[in-house]
Order: structure tokens, then C-alpha cells, then sequence
């Protein structure tokens, strides 16, 4: 099994901790945003929908609008906005690892899916949009981070 970040999930983080680095309530103009985070306009405008229709962000029209987050960015994890661009942060074959089972030496392997997917919270829930914008993770992220094994690709 292959962890992939979609590119929508990842340029919604980066937006996302975007927002959170503003003053609160501050309006910031989707071009202002795609510019910061060297993104596509059309495609961050799209994120910032998802993220609007989920309620972490909210919008202001006018001359003095843009986006800003809709709860503060101590309450909104990396996990929340990952689920509100991509689903589920983990599916087998499109279904819950807990509903799907497996016959004979794999039947153990639904139990894996749902490991996988429980560290997979405890990462992305224990990490808010206040510690992306403050530059300072959690000490047990940081600590996953800093093992060597962690920055090996394969």
C-alpha cells in the first residue's frame, strides 16, 4: 500500500495554513493566495470551495473580500482539511477498512488497513493549522520526522 497526497489535498493544507497565518477574520484574495503558495489560480479557487462547503473557510465578496478561516485555526487539524478536499484518509477499494474482510492467510490484513489508517489520524488530527502557521509541530510529530528511516523513499 502507497500513502499518496494528492495534489488537491497538499495545495489545501498550504492554503489552508495560509489563512491561519492571517489575522483573524482577515480577508485574503484567492490570487493573493495561489501567489503565495505558487499554485493555480482556477485549481485553489476550486479547493477553496471545498473548503468553504465543509465550513473551514468562509468569504467575504467585494472590494475588501477574499477568504478567511471559519473556525480558529487551533480547531482545524490537517486531517479535517485533507477531508474535505479527498473523503475518507483511508478506503480499500473504495470502502471502510472496517467493513471489508479477507479470506485465509489474509483475513489478518483488514486489521492492517485499520492500523494504517489509525496512525495515519494520529498525525494528521494532533497537527492544527496554528501549528503549521506557527512553524512548531507537536513534539511526537517532530520526533516521527526526525527518524532516519522516515526521510528514506520506499
Amino acid at each position: 500500500m502507497v500513502v499518496k497526497i494528492s495534489a488537491k489535498a497538499d495545495y489545501a493544507v498550504r492554503l489552508a495554513a495560509e489563512l491561519a497565518a492571517a489575522p483573524p477574520s482577515t480577508p485574503i484574495t484567492g490570487p493573493a493566495l495561489a501567489s503565495a503558495q505558487r499554485a493555480p489560480l482556477a485549481f485553489c479557487e476550486n479547493i477553496l470551495g471545498s473548503l468553504r462547503t465543509a465550513g473551514l473557510v468562509a468569504s467575504r465578496r467585494g472590494a475588501e473580500g477574499g477568504y478567511y478561516l471559519a473556525q480558529p485555526p487551533n480547531q482545524i487539524t490537517v486531517a479535517d482539511v485533507i477531508r474535505a478536499v479527498d473523503g475518507p484518509l483511508a478506503a480499500i477499494h473504495g470502502e471502510a477498512p472496517e467493513t471489508v474482510s479477507y479470506l485465509g492467510p489474509a483475513a489478518k490484513l483488514a486489521d492492517v488497513w485499520i492500523a494504517v489508517r489509525a496512525s495515519l489520524r494520529e498525525v494528521l488530527e494532533g497537527v492544527t493549522l496554528a501549528d503549521l502557521a506557527a512553524g512548531k509541530l507537536p513534539a511526537r510529530v517532530e520526533k516521527l520526522a526526525a527518524r532516519p528511516e522516515a526521510r528514506k523513499r520506499r
